[in-house]
């Protein structure tokens, strides 16, 4: 992978509509994007990360309790929100993304899960992502995380990565050793030939992997999948225990 120290991203996609079902009894009148973790809601520790990263605009999503996320999100001053109005139809990560791309603009973008939270270790994990973004051999470039040590993740992984950074995917009954965090670049050109509405973002992928143009970095600190009111439980004590050390 080649590097590309100065470029980085002008816009990124929040991935804000879903129902948080696994959340429940939380997300009983909120969206899962407000679920409090450590006194800010999740969806304000990712803008907080795009706005320190130097994003300078996001567009977030919302279906399930939009009015709520909507008039929290638009409050920001940093980074500047704009909404991609899903209110009708749910249109999955890839129908999402796809709705959002006037609002995104023409140029590589990142895509950035509402409730993907991590400790850092050395640096920016966001920063280390545009070093090595290139738009000449990739359509996309997904943050992993190590399946084995990941707080809150019990699967077999996503994918495996070669020595060159590209990816493929966990066969049947196989284990691979890294877990997507939710964070990706993607040029717009992937979705070129997309289909209209509700799609998953894995028909994009699968597709750059059968033409060698899916790649991965691996996070460096501790990746927390907050996916039920346990996890974020323990989310909390390890973030505490990080800022007490």
């Amino acid at each position: 992978m080649t590097a590309s120290s100065s470029w980085r991203p002008a816009a990124a996609m929040v991935l804000g509509g879903g129902y948080g079902k696994r959340m429940m009894p939380l997300t009983k009148d909120i969206p899962k994007p407000m679920v409090v973790l450590k006194g800010r809601p999740l969806i304000d520790h990712v803008l907080d990360r795009l706005a320190a990263a130097g994003v300078p605009r996001a567009v977030v999503n919302v279906h399930y309790c939009a009015d709520k996320l909507q008039a929290h999100v638009e409050k920001r001053a940093h980074p500047k929100i704009a909404i991609s109005d899903e209110r009708q139809q749910l249109l999955d990560t890839g129908g999402g993304v796809a709705k959002a791309l006037p609002l995104l603009g023409p140029d590589p973008f990142l895509i950035h899960n509402s409730d993907s939270v991590w400790i850092e270790g050395v640096g920016s994990n966001l920063e280390r992502m545009f070093s090595v973004w290139d738009p000449d051999t990739m359509d996309s470039l997904m943050l992993l995380a190590s399946a084995a040590t990941s707080l809150g993740y019990e699967g077999s992984g996503d994918f495996a990565m070669d020595k060159d950074g590209r990816l493929s995917r966990r066969g049947e009954r196989q284990m691979v050793p890294f877990v997507f965090t939710g964070v990706s670049i993607a040029h717009p050109r992937i979705f070129e030939g997309a289909p209209d509405g509700a799609f998953s973002m894995n028909r994009l992928w699968d597709r750059a992997i059968d033409n060698r143009r899916l790649f991965g970095i691996r996070l460096d600190g501790l990746w927390m999948h907050v996916g039920t009111p346990e996890a974020l439980v323990e989310a909390e004590r390890w973030i505490e225990s990080e800022d007490v050390a």
